[in-house]
């Protein structure tokens, strides 16, 4: 039986910390980070409001990336969180863990993978080339033929190639990275030294009511956003945290390299410096093109009050910076996003559902590796084919599912914190200051979930919306189902 298991095939080492950098970074800057300034950002918390809400969240995303960059060595093993959860609390803590962690990651490739259709029809001129052959509505949201193709050509593609082999991946994940971070920087320096930025045009600093500024343009009511704007302290408190409370959601990636820890073939002593560079970049992102929005545009409150849809206000600022090149510019830049974070998700999913399966939590057919390629390909063919639902529903079904993905994350640093205190407590060796930042993490995380899940009033913004609250429950009662199935074999590691 021994000799079995020597010969049995396993993840190959092949991911260097540019690699592994790359992924993080790719997961943490999406689709979101290029629309939300029309969408959340700028009407929620304004400029002020999200530069500060994204320093702080980015701040909060360090202090618990300490307990990962501790526990990482301790259990260098693919799985992350959840083995973490299982080595310090057990079966169920560990299946609950992995369950929602299962709902963080999986879901961002199929939400990708929708904005692959919109990036086409905010850059082709209004051409609509996507727009052929059959199409239906979901949740109010035009699904046609032409983008389901598309859509499910990049999915099955990039699926195969995380399935050729992780250094494949790593590689085009490391240009796909670059290629990202360039653009913004360009689009960054273009608006340093252009005159069509002003810092008139941020006010308001801390966003507004957009709710009751549509109300008030729909009856014909409404003269200028300043009616609506946040102030005083209350005001500008809800601004920030209407953010700061999402910040799981906007930095989720940087808690998938342990996924791929059996892969470094690298000193895992480099792993607190990687998440830190990662969760700066994707900080910069933010606060960028967020900021680039405003400046830009005179009247960003107005196109957002007045558009019947979701502005892309960045493309309109690029536009207005640099002509058609700032359109491609921007046009590359996301596209690079949302190619990233099909990518590194498909990698972080597969390599959680391997690990699960491997402890006995999922069927044994997740825990096989492939021969050749050392990759595990039958988990990476259930993330592809779960994926392939994504430009079947339509972004606005899927918006629901993936409002779960801040609350996974925020599953997955709670326990990582909560683990990491009871691992020092085992092994006596962790600092002071690691312990501050254990605990600090697991008030954090508990505070995030608080945000995302109980209504408070000023922040309607924030919490899940009543669709939401149905997907949670579902997947709730699927996975006590699950559970209930599958417990027998909980915890004895599949041969």
């Amino acid at each position: 039986m021994e000799q079995k298991n020597l010969q049995s095939p396993t993840l190959k080492r092949q991911l260097n910390p540019f690699h592994v950098w790359a992924i993080a970074f790719g997961c943490i800057v999406g689709w979101g980070s290029f629309i939300n300034p029309g969408k959340k950002f700028l009407p929620n918390s304004g400029v002020a409001g999200t530069a500060i809400a994204m320093l702080l969240g980015a701040l909060v995303m360090i202090i618990i990336a300490f307990s990962y960059a501790y526990m990482v060595p301790k259990y260098p093993k693919a799985g992350g969180e959840f083995t973490f959860a299982k080595q310090s609390f057990g079966k169920l803590t560990a299946y609950t863990c992995g369950w929602f962690l299962v709902a963080a990651y999986l879901t961002n490739v199929p939400m990708n993978s929708t904005a692959i259709g919109l990036i086409v029809d905010g850059i082709d001129g209004g051409a609509d080339i996507l727009k052929f052959g059959f199409h239906y509505q979901i949740a109010g949201f035009d699904v046609w033929l032409g983008e389901i193709l598309l859509a499910s050509f990049i999915l099955i593609l990039f699926g195969l190639l995380n399935i050729l082999g992780v250094k494949k991946a790593g590689i085009v994940q490391v240009v796909l990275a670059g290629m990202l971070v360039l653009s913004v920087i360009t689009l960054t320096v273009a608006a340093l030294f252009s005159s069509a930025v002003s810092l008139d045009h941020l006010p308001p600093l801390w966003g507004f009511d957009k709710a009751a500024a549509v109300e008030a343009a729909t009856n014909g009511a409404y003269h200028s956003v300043d009616e609506f704007a946040h102030s005083g302290s209350m005001g500008i408190m809800a601004s920030v945290l209407a953010t700061f409370a999402i910040a799981p959601w906007a930095f989720v990636g940087f808690d998938t390299i342990p996924q791929a820890a059996e892969e470094f073939k690298f000193s895992y002593k480099k792993v607190m410096g990687i998440m830190v560079v990662a969760i700066a970049f994707g900080c910069f992102v933010y606060v960028a093109n967020n900021t680039i929005a405003a400046a830009a545009l005179e009247n960003w409150p107005d196109l957002i009050v007045e558009s019947s849809s979701t502005p892309w206000l960045l493309l309109s600022a690029a536009e207005r910076l640099l002509g058609t090149p700032g359109i491609v510019l921007v046009g590359i830049a996301v596209s690079c996003a949302v190619l990233s974070g099909i990518m590194g998700f498909y990698l972080a999913s597969s390599r959680l559902m391997y690990s699960m399966s491997r402890e006995g939590y999922l069927p044994a057919a997740f825990g096989k590796v492939d021969k050749r390629f050392g990759t595990p390909k039958n988990a990476m063919l259930f993330c592809i084919l779960i994926s392939l639902s994504g430009p079947v529903l339509g972004r606005e079904a899927l918006g629901w599912f993936v409002d779960m993905s801040a609350i996974g994350a925020s599953i997955g640093y709670f326990f990582t914190c909560a683990a990491t205190l009871v691992t020092i407590r085992r092994f006596k060796d962790g600092s002071l200051l690691l312990k501050v930042m254990a605990i600090a993490g697991v008030v954090f995380s508990l505070g995030f979930a608080v945000l995302q899940l109980v209504p408070i009033p000023g922040l309607e913004a924030v919490h899940f919306g009543k669709e939401s609250y149905i997907m949670l429950l579902i997947w709730i009662v699927l996975g006590v189902l699950f559970y209930l199935v599958q417990r027998k074999k909980m915890g004895k590691p599949v041969e």
